[in-house]
């Protein structure tokens, strides 16, 4: 015993120990850096790019560690790069951690749901603050957990250095053992120093993850991330208002808006959009209807160009979005700026709130971010429109921890927040329990009615689109069946398909 606490306090082996980090740090800081690149190459939508990136994967996966550092340590003064020991081994260690790293980021990544992507297009963000913003922040949190396990893989990895003559302590121990052949106390004691050091590392990791969870009850991390934390009395809950139809007088409808000729859009052999022509007007409310597969989501997404179209053109106030004017497709920067100059919201079938801001952040970020607005007109904007939804009290809360019904009332919000000339509702309440329909429904009836907002649903609930559509569409098969005032689609259908549809929706209503 008096052996072994003699060792783990041995001046030799802790300067090894003080190896043995240096050679971590600069491994997985290295590797960090060059992993960050290799999952953007592949990540990128260039070709070229990604098959550099995972030829460089494969290489170094296939190959041992203890070969890339000899390697680095005897094959580069061949050409003229020689480094010392610490040197070598730490560009070798960045060189293959890099390779688990950027498998790490690219799984965090794409596991981050799509519809956050969807939502922050939709309200305008160009690629680099989508990653920055929503993707990153998402995605490095899932991270957390391998990351630290990859570092404490880099410092077991950083014992092979050894064989290139850097004095960490696995060689510093080797070199003690063979001299005084006291191998168990001194291998004893390195175990308990490197024991110790992942120790730490592992409370590290853990005290992070516990930062950055969401949930906890005192969030001291997130609350200086935040851009505004109140402490002042919530505001009353405001009941929305849900004026009727016939009881509220509708603004006067003004010019075209929104120009739609002869649209197509195929996956495939899928033909979703086959000729689509129709148009839209200032304040007009159109319900889009169709079964299930008609195409109604996907023009949607064509008119603020979260899809691609094949052939046609949409023009929204006299701009063509997502293309220039020789028809030649804009740069996704470039199509996120035509966005807010086009004036779109949107509002998604399945919410796709950011997951890691409260309910008020979803609101004014967006503002902060691509309005350039400031925090404190951003947050007064945010709140005006959470008590327009009746939802004010639910300022600083995390969007999971709300009703389906509640999150789509903050999308409605998020959509408007930005003043949108168009608003498109992609089957805003599908995804809602029934009992939650109501509460939806009611904030877009008041929408129906708000001076100067387009608005075009996509929905299957005809007794809503009675109340508040100005003109109903029906499409089947990815094309306009029928188009008219709500009341004759609906009512008196002219086509045996839009027929067989209302019989269809009415009968499923009771």
């Amino acid at each position: 015993m008096d052996k072994f606490l003699h060792y783990l306090t041995l001046p030799w082996l802790i300067d090894g120990m003080l190896f043995t980090l240096q050679l971590t740090l600069y491994g997985f800081t290295g590797g960090l850096f060059l992993g960050v690149l290799l999952a953007a190459l592949q990540l990128t939508r260039s070709r070229a790019l990604t098959a550099i990136g995972r030829t460089y994967v494969v290489i170094y996966r296939g190959t041992p560690l203890i070969l890339q550092l000899v390697f680095v340590f005897t094959a580069l003064p061949h050409i003229g790069i020689t480094l010392p020991p610490v040197a070598a081994g730490s560009v070798a260690l960045a060189m293959n951690e890099a390779v688990f790293i950027s498998e790490i980021l690219r799984s965090g990544i794409k596991g981050v749901d799509p519809g956050q992507s969807l939502a922050g297009r939709a309200l305008g963000l160009e690629p680099r603050k989508l990653m920055r913003r929503v993707i990153a922040p998402q995605a490095f949190r899932s991270m957390v957990p391998a990351l630290g396990n990859e570092f404490i893989s880099t410092m077991k990895n950083s014992a092979l250095a050894s064989v290139i003559a850097v004095p960490e302590l696995t060689l510093r121990t080797q070199q003690l053992a063979s001299s005084t052949f006291d191998y168990f106390s001194i291998y004893f004691a390195t175990a308990v120093m490197y024991l110790a050091l992942t120790a730490v590392l592992s409370i590290i990791q853990l005290l992070l993850e516990d930062a950055l969870n969401l949930d906890r009850a005192n969030r001291s991390l997130l609350s200086r991330l935040d851009f505004r934390r109140r402490t002042t009395t919530p505001t009353p809950v405001v009941t929305p208002v849900v004026p009727a139809g016939p009881q509220v007088e509708r603004q006067e409808i003004g010019d075209t808006v929104l120009d739609i000729r002869d649209l197509h859009k195929a996956y495939g052999a899928n033909q979703v959009l086959n000729g689509i022509t129709m148009s839209a007007r200032q304040g007009e409310v159109i319900a889009l209807l169709g079964p299930s597969g008609s195409g109604k989501s996907t023009l949607l997404r064509t008119i603020n160009h979260l899809e691609s179209v094949d052939t046609g053109t949409i023009r929204i106030a006299g701009q063509t979005l997502g293309y220039d004017e020789s028809g030649m497709p804009l740069p996704e920067g470039r199509i996120a700026k035509a966005r807010i100059d086009a004036g779109v919201g949107m509002v998604f079938q399945h919410f796709n709130l950011f997951n890691h801001m409260t309910v008020r952040e979803n609101i004014a970020a967006p503002l902060r971010w691509i309005q350039r607005l400031g925090k404190e007109e951003a947050a007064e904007r945010a709140d005006a429109l959470l008590s327009q939804v009746g939802l004010a009290d639910k300022a600083d809360t995390l969007p999971h921890r709300l009703s389906g019904g509640q999150q789509q009332r903050v999308g409605i919000a998020r959509a408007l927040a930005a003043r949108p000339r168009i608003l498109l509702l992609d089957e805003p309440t599908s995804a809602l329990d029934p009992e939650l329909v109501a509460e939806v429904l009611g904030v877009i009836r008041g929408l129906a009615h708000h001076h100067g907002l387009t608005m075009i649903i996509a929905t299957h609930q005809l007794r809503f689109a009675l109340e508040v559509a100005d003109r109903a569409v029906f499409m089947a098969g990815g094309v306009v069946v029928e188009e008219g005032s709500a009341d004759q689609v609906i009512n008196r259908p002219q086509d045996p398909a839009t027929a067989r549809f209302v019989n269809a929706m009415q009968l499923a209503a009771g």
